[in-house]
Protein backbone atom coordinates (compact mmCIF):
# COMPACT_ATOMS: atom_id res chain seq x y z
CA UNK A 1 0.00 0.00 0.00
CA UNK A 2 2.77 2.70 1.25
CA UNK A 3 4.47 1.79 -2.11
CA UNK A 4 1.76 2.07 -4.41
CA UNK A 5 1.04 5.74 -2.60
CA UNK A 6 4.61 6.79 -2.92
CA UNK A 7 4.69 5.60 -7.10
CA UNK A 8 1.24 7.33 -7.53
CA UNK A 9 2.63 10.47 -5.48
CA UNK A 10 5.83 10.59 -8.07
CA UNK A 11 3.74 9.96 -11.25
CA UNK A 12 1.67 13.35 -9.86
CA UNK A 13 4.63 15.15 -9.58
CA UNK A 14 6.28 14.12 -12.89
CA UNK A 15 2.90 15.18 -14.67
CA UNK A 16 2.88 18.65 -12.78
CA UNK A 17 6.70 18.87 -14.68
CA UNK A 18 5.08 18.42 -18.26
CA UNK A 19 1.99 20.30 -17.66
CA UNK A 20 4.03 22.79 -16.27
CA UNK A 21 6.78 23.12 -19.49
CA UNK A 22 3.23 23.02 -21.95
CA UNK A 23 2.15 25.94 -19.93
CA UNK A 24 4.78 27.90 -20.80
CA UNK A 25 5.16 27.02 -24.32
CA UNK A 26 1.37 27.80 -24.63
CA UNK A 27 1.53 31.35 -22.84
CA UNK A 28 4.34 32.28 -25.09
CA UNK A 29 2.86 31.16 -28.05
CA UNK A 30 2.89 33.40 -31.18
CA UNK A 31 0.45 33.06 -33.79
CA UNK A 32 2.93 34.37 -36.64
CA UNK A 33 5.71 32.04 -35.73
CA UNK A 34 4.01 29.31 -36.08
CA UNK A 35 2.87 30.04 -39.32
CA UNK A 36 6.55 31.43 -40.48
CA UNK A 37 8.18 27.88 -38.75
CA UNK A 38 5.36 25.88 -40.80
CA UNK A 39 6.52 27.30 -44.23
CA UNK A 40 9.63 24.84 -43.64
CA UNK A 41 7.89 21.54 -43.26
CA UNK A 42 6.43 19.96 -46.04
CA UNK A 43 4.25 17.34 -43.86
CA UNK A 44 1.88 18.72 -41.36
CA UNK A 45 3.38 20.04 -38.49
CA UNK A 46 2.32 20.10 -35.01
CA UNK A 47 3.36 23.85 -33.33
CA UNK A 48 2.57 26.34 -30.54
CA UNK A 49 4.63 28.80 -32.03
CA UNK A 50 7.41 29.53 -29.54
CA UNK A 51 10.58 31.69 -31.01
CA UNK A 52 13.49 29.00 -30.83
CA UNK A 53 15.45 30.96 -28.38
CA UNK A 54 12.56 31.02 -25.90
CA UNK A 55 12.18 27.37 -26.39
CA UNK A 56 15.31 26.37 -25.55
CA UNK A 57 15.38 28.85 -22.28
CA UNK A 58 12.27 26.74 -21.10
CA UNK A 59 13.91 23.46 -21.69
CA UNK A 60 17.02 24.68 -19.99
CA UNK A 61 15.43 25.84 -17.11
CA UNK A 62 12.99 23.19 -16.47
CA UNK A 63 15.89 21.07 -16.51
CA UNK A 64 17.51 22.31 -13.34
CA UNK A 65 14.02 21.07 -10.96
CA UNK A 66 14.59 17.61 -12.80
CA UNK A 67 18.88 16.94 -13.15
CA UNK A 68 18.45 15.55 -9.74
CA UNK A 69 15.93 12.66 -11.04
CA UNK A 70 16.87 8.58 -11.96
CA UNK A 71 17.88 8.70 -15.97
CA UNK A 72 14.75 6.84 -16.48
CA UNK A 73 12.73 9.16 -15.05
CA UNK A 74 14.10 11.67 -17.05
CA UNK A 75 13.65 9.19 -19.88
CA UNK A 76 10.08 9.13 -19.05
CA UNK A 77 9.31 13.11 -18.86
CA UNK A 78 11.15 13.02 -22.47
CA UNK A 79 8.74 10.24 -23.51
CA UNK A 80 5.51 12.27 -22.54
CA UNK A 81 6.86 15.35 -24.73
CA UNK A 82 7.32 12.97 -27.47
CA UNK A 83 3.81 11.65 -27.26
CA UNK A 84 2.02 14.94 -27.13
CA UNK A 85 3.18 15.66 -31.44
CA UNK A 86 3.89 19.01 -30.76
CA UNK A 87 8.06 19.77 -32.52
CA UNK A 88 8.54 22.23 -29.35
CA UNK A 89 7.96 19.52 -26.80
CA UNK A 90 9.96 17.15 -29.18
CA UNK A 91 12.73 19.88 -29.07
CA UNK A 92 12.85 19.61 -24.98
CA UNK A 93 12.98 15.70 -24.85
CA UNK A 94 15.65 16.36 -26.98
CA UNK A 95 17.49 18.40 -25.30
CA UNK A 96 17.13 16.87 -21.49
CA UNK A 97 18.10 13.00 -23.34
CA UNK A 98 21.12 15.06 -24.82
CA UNK A 99 21.90 16.78 -21.05
CA UNK A 100 22.28 13.01 -19.57
CA UNK A 101 23.01 10.79 -22.39
CA UNK A 102 26.53 10.00 -20.41
CA UNK A 103 23.57 7.84 -18.14
CA UNK A 104 22.47 6.03 -20.94
CA UNK A 105 23.58 2.39 -21.10
CA UNK A 106 22.50 -0.14 -23.94
CA UNK A 107 19.44 -1.29 -22.83
CA UNK A 108 18.79 2.35 -23.42
CA UNK A 109 19.19 2.21 -26.90
CA UNK A 110 15.20 0.26 -27.39
CA UNK A 111 14.38 3.35 -26.17
CA UNK A 112 15.92 5.96 -28.58
CA UNK A 113 14.82 3.39 -31.19
CA UNK A 114 11.44 3.92 -30.26
CA UNK A 115 11.30 7.33 -30.23
CA UNK A 116 12.86 7.24 -34.00
CA UNK A 117 10.07 4.58 -34.94
CA UNK A 118 7.19 5.93 -32.95
CA UNK A 119 7.20 9.57 -32.52
CA UNK A 120 9.56 11.21 -35.11
CA UNK A 121 7.76 12.79 -37.83
CA UNK A 122 9.56 15.54 -39.51
CA UNK A 123 13.42 16.41 -40.10
CA UNK A 124 14.30 19.14 -37.70
CA UNK A 125 12.62 16.67 -34.64
CA UNK A 126 14.57 13.75 -36.41
CA UNK A 127 18.27 15.72 -36.66
CA UNK A 128 17.86 17.61 -33.36
CA UNK A 129 17.63 13.95 -31.31
CA UNK A 130 19.98 12.11 -33.68
CA UNK A 131 22.62 14.74 -34.08
CA UNK A 132 23.41 14.28 -30.53
CA UNK A 133 21.58 11.92 -28.10
CA UNK A 134 21.93 9.40 -30.87
CA UNK A 135 25.03 10.38 -31.75
CA UNK A 136 26.62 10.47 -28.71
CA UNK A 137 25.54 7.08 -27.76
CA UNK A 138 26.72 5.53 -31.25
CA UNK A 139 29.96 7.07 -29.66
CA UNK A 140 29.63 5.41 -26.33
CA UNK A 141 28.92 1.97 -28.13
CA UNK A 142 29.83 1.83 -31.51
CA UNK A 143 28.70 -1.78 -31.83
CA UNK A 144 25.45 -0.04 -32.73
CA UNK A 145 26.60 1.27 -35.40
CA UNK A 146 25.05 -2.77 -36.96
CA UNK A 147 21.84 -0.92 -35.99
CA UNK A 148 22.04 1.98 -37.47
CA UNK A 149 22.77 0.24 -40.54
CA UNK A 150 18.95 -1.83 -40.26
CA UNK A 151 17.23 1.44 -39.74
CA UNK A 152 18.64 2.03 -43.28
CA UNK A 153 16.48 -0.71 -44.79
CA UNK A 154 13.34 0.52 -42.65
CA UNK A 155 10.38 1.37 -45.36
CA UNK A 156 10.41 4.61 -42.39
CA UNK A 157 11.84 7.42 -44.22
CA UNK A 158 12.32 9.41 -40.96
CA UNK A 159 13.94 6.47 -40.05
CA UNK A 160 16.15 5.97 -42.67
CA UNK A 161 17.39 9.36 -42.32
CA UNK A 162 18.39 8.97 -38.71
CA UNK A 163 20.68 6.36 -39.92
CA UNK A 164 22.44 8.64 -41.48
CA UNK A 165 22.30 11.71 -39.38
CA UNK A 166 23.28 10.10 -36.69
CA UNK A 167 26.52 9.97 -38.12
CA UNK A 168 26.73 13.51 -38.68
CA UNK A 169 28.93 15.00 -35.79
CA UNK A 170 31.47 11.47 -35.61
CA UNK A 171 31.74 11.96 -39.42
CA UNK A 172 32.79 15.37 -39.28
CA UNK A 173 34.99 14.08 -36.29
CA UNK A 174 37.05 11.41 -38.83
CA UNK A 175 35.27 8.59 -37.26
CA UNK A 176 33.34 5.19 -38.85
CA UNK A 177 34.35 5.83 -42.36
CA UNK A 178 33.22 2.49 -43.20
CA UNK A 179 30.11 2.68 -42.04
CA UNK A 180 29.00 5.96 -43.32
CA UNK A 181 29.92 4.45 -46.70
CA UNK A 182 27.89 1.52 -46.14
CA UNK A 183 24.91 3.50 -44.71
CA UNK A 184 25.62 5.65 -47.71
CA UNK A 185 25.64 2.57 -50.17
CA UNK A 186 22.20 1.22 -48.79
CA UNK A 187 20.54 4.79 -49.52
CA UNK A 188 22.17 5.64 -52.44
CA UNK A 189 19.72 5.16 -54.91
CA UNK A 190 16.49 5.86 -52.25
CA UNK A 191 13.71 8.25 -53.95
CA UNK A 192 12.83 10.51 -50.88
CA UNK A 193 14.39 13.44 -50.82
CA UNK A 194 14.30 13.82 -47.27
CA UNK A 195 16.41 10.69 -47.05
CA UNK A 196 19.15 11.94 -49.79
CA UNK A 197 19.23 15.20 -48.39
CA UNK A 198 19.90 13.17 -45.18
CA UNK A 199 23.13 11.02 -46.62
CA UNK A 200 24.34 12.98 -48.48
CA UNK A 201 24.57 15.62 -45.57
CA UNK A 202 26.34 12.57 -43.69
CA UNK A 203 29.01 12.67 -46.61
CA UNK A 204 29.36 16.50 -46.69
CA UNK A 205 30.42 15.88 -42.76
CA UNK A 206 32.58 12.66 -43.20
CA UNK A 207 34.51 15.11 -46.24
CA UNK A 208 35.89 17.53 -43.77
CA UNK A 209 38.08 14.72 -42.53
CA UNK A 210 38.36 12.24 -45.35
CA UNK A 211 38.02 14.67 -48.66
CA UNK A 212 39.64 12.88 -50.89
CA UNK A 213 37.86 9.45 -49.59
CA UNK A 214 34.30 11.02 -49.92
CA UNK A 215 35.13 12.89 -53.37
CA UNK A 216 36.21 9.05 -54.84
CA UNK A 217 32.96 7.86 -53.52
CA UNK A 218 31.18 10.56 -55.07
CA UNK A 219 32.84 10.07 -58.45
CA UNK A 220 32.38 6.40 -58.49
CA UNK A 221 28.81 6.67 -57.83
CA UNK A 222 27.92 9.81 -59.05
CA UNK A 223 26.11 8.01 -62.46
CA UNK A 224 23.18 6.77 -60.25
CA UNK A 225 23.35 8.75 -57.04
CA UNK A 226 20.63 11.11 -56.93
CA UNK A 227 21.64 14.97 -57.73
CA UNK A 228 20.18 16.45 -54.34
CA UNK A 229 22.27 14.20 -52.27
CA UNK A 230 25.35 14.41 -54.93
CA UNK A 231 24.85 18.07 -54.41
CA UNK A 232 24.88 18.18 -50.22
CA UNK A 233 27.89 15.43 -50.13
CA UNK A 234 30.62 18.26 -52.29
CA UNK A 235 29.37 21.36 -50.44
CA UNK A 236 32.70 21.86 -48.52
CA UNK A 237 34.87 20.59 -51.58
CA UNK A 238 37.20 22.66 -53.75
CA UNK A 239 35.51 24.06 -56.46
CA UNK A 240 37.80 21.97 -58.93
CA UNK A 241 36.62 19.01 -57.26
CA UNK A 242 32.69 19.79 -57.53
CA UNK A 243 33.57 20.68 -61.29
CA UNK A 244 34.52 16.87 -61.61
CA UNK A 245 31.91 15.56 -59.25
CA UNK A 246 29.03 17.55 -61.32
CA UNK A 247 30.09 16.66 -64.85
CA UNK A 248 28.39 14.49 -66.48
Amino acid sequence: MYITQVRNERKLEMNEIVEKVRRAMMSAADEKTRLSGERFFKEEVKMYGVASASAQKFSRDFFREVKDIPKDEILELCEEFWKSGYMEESFVACHWSDLIHKKLTPDDFATLERWVNQYVSNWASCDTLCNHTVGSFIDMYPEYLAELRKWATSSNRWVKRASAVSLIIPARNGRYLADVFEIADILLLDKDDMVQKGYGWMLKAASQAHQQEVFDYVVRNKAVMPRTALRYAIEKMPKELKVVAMSK
